[in-house]
């Protein structure tokens, strides 16, 4: 990209591929019209631009659009083509040049300040920072002990039920503490209570008489979630299958090819009459009419935060969806595309009713707590429960049944023991709550999420520990050099900016030049800001982190990887 010149990008044909080349242009010899048949985002339309430019054709070229590999997709693409539309060539080529004067122009600092190889990605380094920050409030994070009493009790059927309150107090949960200091919030009017407490109070209450003060009964109905994106088909394959994003797009781009699913990347929740269609008659068939809404559900078309495609959602391909039985399909392909079919269909089917109760028992002057739910119908649970491999399992699991209970009912306890409690630290990203995260503060795109995720991974910033993401010595490095120097540039509404105007380019309501001039050039702009801050940088320090807890340590980062350096006393 030459910055100087407008921003000039500079396209060469890599040498492995001007065969390619040469074979299409002779082909085009034989032909008297160019179909442009290549994905329908702004890659697919900035590689039909760029094959339009590469072949210099003279004959008629048409740009056909379709989202599945199907006879009736082809067959209407073909008939309904337009023209390369412009303005989603000059958001993808903002993009990749974005990408590289932000990369480019970053890197260096960090092999001259920090290590030789190291990088630095406009979407790439905020995703480090959130997995490092999540790992510094692990860090600083202190834990807090509490007890509690749990009993066992019996109304003609068994059940549970916790401490609630000790003479009109609430008695502490988790949820009460501050995770940086293990202390009680400053508002929490509760107890904590201790082992000597819970153990007294067990004593006390055992020869007591238990009696239910309260009951109260509240129907609840849940809503299917919405049709599969890309982002939320990579959350749900991490949970279930422990599949990284990169896996699930393999997969899920070999569907499309062979024609089970429709485009995988997409950002849309929705679903087009055709495919409602399909779904309802795959309910009526499979569930019956009770799992049927009268009125076919409809979910908006751009519901994620800065949504830049008009595709449909993930669904199984074609008029009929065809079952998980009636494919050929095995393994890790049956299982992706058993996901698709189950949510699609799940999406439109009639809500879950179930009933909560909870009821308050009172022994002594303590209170104590229970809770149950049961489904009265399950609706769509039936299809798909989120998070579940076997819905029918996952249904019997979801209920926890209170035996029928009245205000004055005399329980009985045949177990009372107290409970041990440790508060913990907020959990590591995995990449299924990475990707939400991302998603939802509008970094990234659909076509990004898989690429970030296993950039950060081969080049060193993050390790998997299970399915956690655990950051390197390396990692938290660079982002306290970020953070403290070029903080923008590893903030996330200032990332989230950056994509809105990459799809105002897209929209023809910002000119990418004017863009790409106020980001790089100027007092504030990417060059200036770089050159400045490499002259007040100090070398040692920038490669050093301290971790609180370890004081007589300061860990580095050198030629040969990270390594921990003792202080000298005093």
């Amino acid at each position: 990209v030459n910055p100087n010149e407008h921003f000039a990008p500079i396209y060469c044909i890599p040498k492995d591929k001007t065969k390619v080349v040469k074979t299409l242009k002779d082909k085009l010899g034989e032909a008297s019209e160019l179909y442009l048949a290549t994905d329908e985002d702004r890659e697919g339309e900035s590689i039909s631009w760029h094959l339009s430019e590469v072949l210099k054709t003279k004959i008629p070229t048409r740009r056909m659009v379709f989202n599945e590999i199907t006879k009736e997709a082809i067959q209407k693409a073909l008939k309904d083509t337009r023209e390369i539309d412009l303005n989603l060539v000059r958001a993808q080529e903002a993009r990749r040049i974005l990408d590289r004067l932000v990369g480019y122009t970053i890197s260096p600092l960090l092999w001259k300040k920090v290590a030789y190889g190291l990088s630095a990605g406009r979407v790439q380094s905020v995703a480090v920072t959130l997995i490092v920050q999540r790992e510094l409030e692990r860090i600083r994070f202190k834990k807090a002990d509490y007890w509690g009493v749990l009993a066992q009790l019996q109304k003609g059927s068994d059940f549970e039920s916790k401490l609630l309150s000790v003479a009109g107090t609430r008695i502490a949960t988790g949820k009460d503490f501050d995770g940086t200091t293990g202390k009680l919030m400053v508002d929490s009017k509760v107890k904590i209570l201790v082992e000597k407490e819970a153990k007294d109070l067990v004593a006390t209450l055992k020869s007591k008489t238990w009696l239910v003060k309260e009951v109260e009964e509240k129907p609840v109905s849940r809503k299917p979630a919405a049709p599969f994106i890309t982002s939320t088909l990579q959350q749900e394959a991490n949970r279930k299958f422990s599949l990284s994003a990169r896996e699930t797009m393999q997969v899920a781009q070999k569907l499309y090819e062979q024609g089970y699913i429709t485009y995988m990347r997409t950002d849309s929740t929705f679903l087009s009459s055709e495919a409602i269609s399909a779904a309802r008659n795959c309910i009526s068939e499979k569930y019956g009419n009770d799992y049927l809404p009268q009125q076919p559900r409809l979910y908006e078309a751009k519901k994620v935060k800065g949504a830049q495609e008009a595709h449909e959602a993930i669904r199984p391909a074609g008029q009929v969806f065809q079952t998980p039985e009636e494919t050929d399909l095995t393994g890790v392909q049956l299982k992706i595309y058993d996901l698709i079919w189950k949510r699609t269909v799940a999406s439109q089917m009639v809500d879950s009713r179930q009933k909560q109760v909870s009821a308050k028992i009172e022994v002594g002057d303590a209170i104590f707590s229970s809770s149950g739910t049961t489904i009265e119908f399950p609706g769509y649970l039936r299809a798909y429960v989120e998070g579940s491999d076997d819905p029918e399992a996952e249904l019997e699991s979801r209920e926890v049944k209170l035996p029928p209970l009245k205000v004055g009912d005399k329980i009985s306890c045949s177990q009372l023991e107290p409970t041990s409690h440790e508060t913990k630290p907020p959990a590591r990203f995995t990449e299924a709550s990475l990707v939400q995260t991302m998603e939802k503060e509008g970094i990234g795109r659909p076509s990004t999420y898989a690429s970030i995720l296993g950039t950060i991974i081969d080049r060193g910033y993050v390790k998997k520990n299970g399915t956690a993401l655990v950051p390197t010595f390396t990692a938290m490095v660079v982002s306290k050099l970020l953070n403290q120097y070029l903080p923008q540039y590893v903030d996330v509404g200032f990332t989230s900016e950056m994509e809105k105007s990459l799809d105002n380019i897209a929209e023809g309501d910002l000119i990418a030049e004017d863009y790409l001039k106020k980001i790089y050039f100027g007092k504030t702009g990417l060059k200036e800001l770089v050159e400045t801050q490499e002259k007040v940088i100090d070398h040692d320090q920038a490669r050093a982190i301290d971790i609180e807890g370890l004081p007589e340590f300061s860990f580095r980062v050198g030629k040969y990887g990270a390594y921990k350096k003792k202080k000298k006393d005093g």
